[in-house]
């Protein structure tokens, strides 16, 4: 049976539509994922279905809260991250501020004899000192800030080792750990303290990064630091102020580990530095943007969502490393291959 010509043109006409149509699609995609992680937030609800459906008692209302506590501990651990990483550094004094800002409301305000009130109203400003100089040190003297974040939470931990002759190890209030309890509520609603801060936190960090002048500077900072000068932007003043802000959020973030943990070490903020930095690799902001905290968010429900359910399966320590290891690899590459945000400006 042979074709006509007539239905051979119409069959060479219909095959680059199709084709069109499917580039299309594939571009309103990738236009979707770069202003939001569909990506990462289907994965994640993947993961959900899949421990729902493998897992006794996965889906249950406890359960879920307990995967949101520790969705919020992680993202909240990043917040700071995630904006030192728009103007192109990283912060990995993260654990050792989460220590000190836990420390600071357990073993010393039973040392001093001072009230929660009187310790987070040290702890705010001692911080903001301490990163703000780190900000300053690195952009002054072209230090890296891997190395900067790295001597100053080594000297954070000191100071506290000092106040509490080496020995962290503070017991929390029983008042306290309610911010991180199931069972807690808040104003009458049946969610814990710790989730309606968490989502204040993110509406915040949202309207500040893309509503805000101060927001737009910071991205101008991190995609073209000399441009962002020419443009009368004071670099070197927003650097002060993300690693500032940077050091103190991760301390009051220790206030809620420490409520969950219900004890402080020493190494109870080491897992948090790894896996808040991974959130925010994964939820796809970049070194110098783009990017904002909404994809750490994701990054961080992601993440613990599949971390709960490797658990749950009877997964180890070790390869749950190499399994989120292998999920950052394929995160850079992907977005790796992304116009970077200097190259829009």
């Amino acid at each position: 049976m042979t074709m006509t010509a007539e239905a051979a043109t119409e069959s060479v006409q219909a095959e680059p539509n199709d084709s069109r149509r499917n580039r299309g699609a594939l571009d309103a995609l990738i236009r979707l994922q770069s202003r939001f992680p569909v990506i990462q937030l289907l994965i994640a609800l993947f993961a959900f279905l899949l421990g729902a459906l493998t897992l006794n008692g996965f889906a249950s209302a406890n359960s879920i809260k307990t995967v949101l506590i520790l969705s919020a501990l992680v993202a909240l651990a990043g917040v700071g991250q995630t904006l030192v990483v728009l103007i192109g550094g990283i912060d990995m004094s993260v654990a050792n501020f989460l220590v000190v800002g836990a420390v600071m409301v357990t073993q010393l305000t039973g040392t001093y004899n001072i009230s929660f009130i009187v310790a987070v109203a040290i702890l705010i400003p001692s911080t903001l000192i301490l990163g703000g100089f780190v900000g300053w040190l690195c952009h002054k003297f072209k230090i890296s800030p891997l190395v900067a974040t790295l001597a100053m939470g080594t000297f954070a931990i000191g100071l506290m080792q000092i106040q509490t002759s080496g020995m962290i190890a503070g017991s929390v209030p029983e008042w306290l750990g309610g911010l991180t309890s199931t069972q807690s509520t808040t104003l009458g609603l049946p969610f814990p303290p710790i989730l309606v801060i968490w989502a204040l936190v993110t509406l915040v960090m949202a309207v500040f990064i893309h509503r805000t002048v101060a927001g737009r500077r910071l991205q101008m900072t991190g995609a073209n630091a000399r441009a962002a000068q020419y443009s009368l932007i004071k670099v070197r003043r927003i650097w002060i102020v993300v690693f500032a802000f940077s050091a103190m959020l991760a301390a009051m973030a220790g206030i809620a580990l420490a409520a969950f943990s219900g004890t402080v070490t020493t190494s109870i903020g080491g897992p948090y530095l790894f896996q808040s930095l991974a959130a925010v690799i994964i939820g796809g902001t970049a070194m110098g943007g783009p990017g904002d905290y909404t994809r750490t968010v994701v990054g961080a429900v992601m993440l613990t969502v599949i971390t709960t359910v490797l658990i749950g399966h009877g997964l180890g320590e070790g390869d749950q490393q190499i399994f989120s290891g292998l999920i950052i690899i394929i995160a850079m590459v992907i977005y790796g291959r992304g116009r970077k945000l200097s190259d829009r400006v």
